[in-house]
Order: C-alpha cells, then structure tokens, then sequence
C-alpha cells in the first residue's frame, strides 16, 4: 500500500493476483512498470472518484431498463450498471467459488470490483453469502500462497504455519503434528515427497499381492480375470467357461488329454515369457526387501516413543536413590536424538528403493555408477543402523537399578552415541543431496534438510487488531492461529493486504461453532454444507 500508494483493496487484489509473492510484484515492477502491473491484474486506481447528483433515469446496459441513478453503482473502470444486475453477478461469482477475483460485467473488461461494493450488495440480499465472502477473502492469504499452509491435522486444530525461505521443509505445527510443509504429508525426509507419494501408494495398493498374481496366475483370454493352475494338468479353464492353455495362455478348444491339447501347440520355447517371470520375481523380492526394513524401523519408532513415561519414572526413582546425581539430561537428549535417527533410518528404505530401481532413475545412471552410488549410500545407511541399535540398547538400560558408577558409563556411551548418530544422519544427508541428488536432472527430487534439533516447531506469531464494534456484534474472534517457522518474523502490524482487519479482527485460525449463536460458521466444513445450515 506504501510502496505503490494503493488503498487496501487495491493492494489486496494485486498480491492475490500474484498469489501473495511480494518478489514477484517488485519483478514485475521493475521489469513491466506500475501501469502494465495493474492492467495485468485488474487493478484499475481512480485518484479521485467524481460524484454525480443526478436523479435522472439511466439505462443499464444488462437489463435494458431505465433505472434511477442514485440505483446506479460505478466501479473503478467506469463501467456502471444498476444494483440489481450488480448482486446478481456477484451472487453467481461466489457460488461458483470465484470470490477472491470478481470481474466487472463489462464485455473484455478485466477490472476487479470493489470489495466494498460487493460487502454491500451481497449482505443486503444475501447475508450468508456475504460472509462466504468475507471467508474466501480471508482464507486467500493462506490457500494461495505456496508459503503458508493450513496444518493437515485430523480433526483440525485450525492452524495456518506460515514458513520463510524454502518451502522444502518439515515443520510442527503447535498442535504436535509434524508434517512436510511441500506436500502436506506426514514428514518424510530423506524420501522427496515424489518417493514418497509412490511408496505410499505402492503400499497401500496391496502390491505384494499384485505381484504375486503376476507370477502365479495367467489372465483369462476372455474375461481377462486371473486364474491358478490348481492340478497338474496344462489345460486350465476359467469361471467363465473360456478352455486356455497354462503355457502359453493362447484360448483353446475343451478336448485334450494329460499329454496333449488337440489341436494346439505351444513347445517352443518363448523367452519372453519367462523373462516376464523371472522379472517379476525379482521385483517382489526387491519390494519387500525394503518394505520389511522400512517396517521394522517404523515400529520400532512407534515403541520407542512410549519409552518418554518410563524414563520419566527412572529418572525419578534415581534422584530419590542417588542424590548426587542431579542431571539426568542425557536420557531425554539421547531419547530425542534416537526418535530423529529412527526416523531418518526408517524413511532412508523407500529413498534407497527408487533411487536405486528402475522406476524414476532407470536412464539416469550407468550400471556400473548405480552399484557404485549404492554401495557407498549403503555403508553409510549400516552404520547408522548399528549405532541407532545400540543407542536404543543403552536408552533401554534400567539404570535406576544400577549404583553411581554404573550409571556414569551408561551416560557416557548414551552422550558418546548421540553425537555419533548425530553425525552419520548429517553425512547420508549429504551424500543424498550432493552425490545421488545433485545432479541437475534430479532437481524435482528436492528433500528437506537435516536438522540436529529435529523438525523445527511453530511459534504463534504475536500480534492483534481491534475490531470494530458493529463487526463484532455478529463475529467473535477467536486466538491468532498463524504460526511461523524461522525466528525471524516480527509481525506488529496486519500482513501487507490482508482483507480489512480493521473489520475482521487478528483471528487466524478457522472458525469453530460454538453455542455464542448461529452467526458463527465453522471454516472446517466445506462451502455447500455452510450454506445449508
């Protein structure tokens, strides 16, 4: 608003346009100027607004009726039709979930209408669609802008994380979830969220069964349905009637003996077909290779994570018995750093099953750099397994059963331990991204980095608006629910074109009903389902 001297609908429209990037609004300021800035998005600035006192009629130009000026209403374009054609058009807009960028009706007009005038047009007819509005325009700050997301929280804790730099990270929103802030899934470095997302789905479609069909039935050459051969005999006949042949899966006539098929046959040897056996053997022996790795650190995590009460009372009954040892730090930064490890270790499997397969690198590598890149991404992985396993062994330790002496060594192998875990994680992390990832045609695969302290938590941002009265009659604004990663966002003021906080208050979380009255809508619900209560 400062900078290009806009008032806050104005400067609004224009980052919405531009889905809140600021950079890009200066880029295209510098490179294009402030007039093609503004025609590009709509944004169309009158100085000064001249007022006409005439009560004469006036044609609107959609109705062709004859309508007083005074039921005339003008945008900033000039273009001006009556009120009731106007609410129309804006009640159409917002059904049609367009509200964040309403055009004027004029034809190849690409002005954005005032907010204002919609505000009042829409509420005096429509007053559940005006705040279906109001809701679309406060929710574009966070679902337009790929730097700010809503925590994916099941139900949701109606938090917004707002993060700075790069938008390849972990983060954990106040609620306790963690997720990547990319793809909104669970964390999952080192996988990149591409890795991530066929693993899910190779895990969730049953693939083990998959390919075990595929190396233990033949399709039906009718029905296409797959059948196992349950006898001896080559001649297999599906369900549905068809008589085929097991060897080469060709259709057949029913007449045949233990021997032979009359009328057909199959005795060349086809290489094809067995190479297509043989592959598929291979791949499901691969799968589950790293599945049941991946498996077994992910339960392991899951165990683990039960472990922070019972230390607790170790810690406790040893304070009690050992006196002297006050400082009993080290259990919950080794059981902080072994949660890490585990993690890391876990999601290191699927990442090891694309990088090394022949799904998204098969023309990326040579065989022979393939099997060198592995074998050195695999030393790196064991080590940090066998040092991830005896970290555990020691976290495990009863030492609140054991004399002074004892527990020193226990805290000197646990110390000793996390610093070397520590230390793996960061090299595999840079072996991934500096000798497997680095190259520029695995660009796309981008994974958050490595962080010693674990995934970075959100900080509520501090910072509220009044609200004005008449608003607030009829709203009741609830906590700011916008966190932020990074330390370094002081926010004393309204986020640059955020849509009239003067109005809606410092809410930033989504508005949960409560029993305040029926004024109130909850933003976890869709659109529709608003609407019709």
């Amino acid at each position: 608003m400062d900078l290009l001297t806009l008032d806050e609908q104005h400067a609004r429209s224009l980052l919405i346009y531009y889905h809140w990037d600021i950079e890009k609004v200066l880029a295209v300021l510098v490179e294009k100027g402030k007039d093609r800035l503004f025609s590009e998005a709509g944004v169309t600035v009158v100085e000064h607004k001249s007022s006409s006192l005439s009560t004469s009629a006036v044609m609107c130009y959609i109705c062709m009726d004859d309508i007083p000026a005074n039921d005339i209403t003008t945008m900033d374009c000039g273009h001006g039709f009556c009120n009731n054609c106007w609410t129309e058009h804006f009640i159409v807009k917002i059904n049609e979930g367009q509200s964040r960028r309403i055009r004027c009706m004029a034809h190849k007009c690409n002005a954005i209408c005032d907010e204002a005038v919609i505000r009042n047009l829409v509420s005096a007819k429509h007053p559940d669609l005006a705040e279906r509005f109001e809701r679309f325009l406060l929710e574009s700050y966070i679902e337009d802008n790929k730097m700010v997301k809503w925590c994916p929280s099941v139900p949701h804790c109606g938090n917004a994380i707002r993060v700075e730099g790069d938008k390849f990270c972990e983060v954990e929103c106040a609620c306790g979830l963690q997720f990547c802030f990319s793809c909104s899934e669970e964390a999952h470095s080192p996988c990149s969220c591409l890795m991530w997302e066929l693993w899910t789905k190779k895990c969730q479609d049953e693939s083990k069964t998959v390919s075990w069909m595929a190396v233990n039935t033949m399709p039906c050459p009718k029905c296409d349905k797959p059948v196992e051969k349950n006898g001896g005999c080559n001649f297999v006949s599906c369900i549905c009637g068809q008589a085929f042949c097991w060897l080469c899966g060709g259709a057949t006539g029913p007449d045949h003996t233990w021997s032979s098929i009359n009328g057909h046959s199959c005795g060349r040897y086809k290489d094809d077909n067995a190479k297509r056996v043989e592959h598929a053997k291979h791949d499901l022996h691969r799968y589950m290779h790293y599945y049941n790795r991946y498996k077994v650190h992910t339960d392991s995590f899951k165990l683990e994570t039960m472990l922070k009460e019972i230390i607790q009372d170790k810690i406790s009954i040893s304070e009690s018995k050992q006196p002297t040892l006050k400082d009993f730090s080290w259990v919950t930064n080794g059981l902080n750093r072994l949660f890490r490890c585990r993690r890391v270790l876990s999601y290191s499997y699927p990442f090891a099953y694309y990088m090394f397969g022949d799904i998204l690198f098969k023309d990326e590598m040579s065989k022979e750099e393939r099997e060198i890149k592995q074998h050195l991404f695999e030393n790196q992985q064991q080590q940090l397994e066998a040092n991830v396993e005896k970290l555990s062994e020691f976290i495990e330790e009863p030492f609140d059963e054991y004399l002074e002496g004892k527990i020193m060594e226990i805290r000197m192998q646990v110390i000793d331990l996390s610093v070397i875990t520590d230390s793996l994680c960061k090299k595999m992390y840079e072996c991934i991204e500096n000798d497997l990832l680095g190259s520029p045609q695995f660009a796309i695969h981008n994974i958050a980095p490595y962080r010693s302290k674990g995934v970075e938590r959100a900080t509520e941002l501090s910072g509220c608006w009044n609200t004005k009265a008449d608003y607030a009659d009829n709203h009741t604004p609830s906590d700011s629910g916008i966190n932020r990663t990074g330390g370094r966002i002081e926010l004393g003021r309204p986020f640059p074109g955020t849509p009239n906080l003067d109005e809606i208050g410092c809410s930033r979380k989504r508005a949960r009903k409560q029993a305040l009255g029926d004024d109130l809508f909850d933003l976890n619900l869709p659109a529709e389902v608003i609407d019709k209560s």
